[in-house]
């Protein structure tokens, strides 16, 4: 049910496709310029001030769709409608967006998406680390200007947000209670006065419309920056949830791994879909810590088990196919990717993993393979 299934005026098309084909992981709005463009030509819907985009064509980039010219929007999130509505509806209000989930409902995917379909632009962004300061979230100084000059606007150093106010567009903040508290309450005079204050200078920077705020935040870092209440009331907060069925997951996994496999050239594999269900089945039974007709109690391991490992266990296990074996995905090739991703404390996730191993994967018909690659590097 969740998680994904990826200022400026851009330079001339030609120059951003070229681009685009040479860097490892093109921005959202150049991966996906032909349907951002398909959409903006056919899009006779009101768009708030400043917005490449409707309402509901953002929604339709997110979700994915046919135009009426026939142009196939792929999706790109893969959960209910309604969710992806609210956000979308959030951004054209005067609150900021709040994207919650556990680690891998696709926050950051979902979150470079919508400022690409709303603003053109997914770059305008604040990496949240303990270590994040103050200056990246309002503005620095040019250091030589500001000793040659002093204080000036010529001197100062826009942030990304500052910069999405002074151009009416989204910034983006990830992991926002990763920065530290007094840091994270920057934003509040941001967000709820639409200004910034520059105290040295005696003026202020007052956002334009069409300008708002997505954060993304890992609901399993409560207690470690938690937010105030005074900022947590200047977002809305949507919250992402883990994929509802298997076959949800499975299509969710196989979209973002035909994604990536093609954008690192890798030799399309033949349908991998079994394998790929194997290991969604084993991600959702240790994570919900019951198998799935009902029967076992299991223990969970402390790694998250997310969507997004999955994805990087099919992805890494489709390279060996294709380097080291005849590009058939095997048990093989994702055994020791599972393994890596269960087994995060030496000690404790080892004993669950073998006791899933012995209890659970032995005793299934067909799974016999998988259990022997599993034992092998598991010992």
């Amino acid at each position: 049910m969740t998680v994904s299934v990826e200022p400026t005026e851009k330079s001339a098309a030609s120059a951003g496709d070229q681009g685009a084909a040479q860097v490892l992981r093109p921005h959202a709005e150049d991966a996906f310029a032909a349907e951002l463009a398909a959409l903006a030509a056919q899009d006779d819907r009101p768009r708030p001030e400043r917005w490449r985009l409707s309402p509901w064509a953002v929604a339709t980039y997110l979700l994915g769709g046919t135009l009426p010219d026939g142009t196939v929007i792929t999706p790109k999130y893969v959960g209910p409608r309604r969710i992806v509505e609210v956000a979308v509806t959030t951004l054209a209000t005067d609150r900021a967006l709040l994207l919650l989930g556990v680690p891998g409902t696709a926050k950051t995917w979902v979150s470079e998406h919508l400022a690409a379909a709303v603003s053109g632009d997914s770059t305008l962004l604040v990496q949240g680390t303990a270590g994040t300061p103050e200056e990246a979230i309002r503005y620095g100084w040019n250091y030589a200007r500001l000793l040659a000059h002093g204080p000036s606007r010529d001197a100062l150093v826009p942030s990304p947000v500052m910069r999405a106010m002074s151009e009416g567009m989204t910034a983006r903040v990830e992991e926002l209670t990763r920065i530290p508290a007094d840091v994270q309450d920057t934003l509040i005079t941001i967000l709820s006065e639409k200004t910034l204050p520059i105290p040295e200078l005696g003026q202020e920077a007052q956002a334009v419309r069409g300008f708002n705020l997505i954060a993304t935040a890992n609901d399993r870092d409560r207690g470690v920056n938690d937010l105030s209440s005074a900022l947590r009331r200047r977002f809305n907060t949507v919250v992402l949830p883990l994929p509802e069925s298997a076959e949800a997951e499975v299509d969710i996994v196989s979209r973002r791994v035909d994604q990536i496999g093609r954008s690192l050239d890798l030799p399309a594999p033949p349908d991998g879909t079994d394998e790929i269900r194997r290991i969604v089945t084993v991600f959702r039974e240790l994570r919900s810590g019951v198998t799935e007709d009902g029967r076992t109690k299991l223990k969970s391991p402390s790694g998250t088990l997310s969507t997004a490992e999955a994805i990087s266990v099919v992805t890494s296990g489709l390279a060996l196919a294709a380097h080291f074996g005849d590009g058939v995905l095997r048990p093989s090739d994702v055994a020791a990717g599972i393994l890596g991703a269960v087994v995060r404390d030496p000690a404790a996730d080892r004993v669950i993993w073998q006791e899933y191993l012995e209890a659970v994967v032995r005793e299934r018909d067909g799974w016999k393979d998988f259990y022997r690659a599993c034992r092998e590097v598991s010992v």
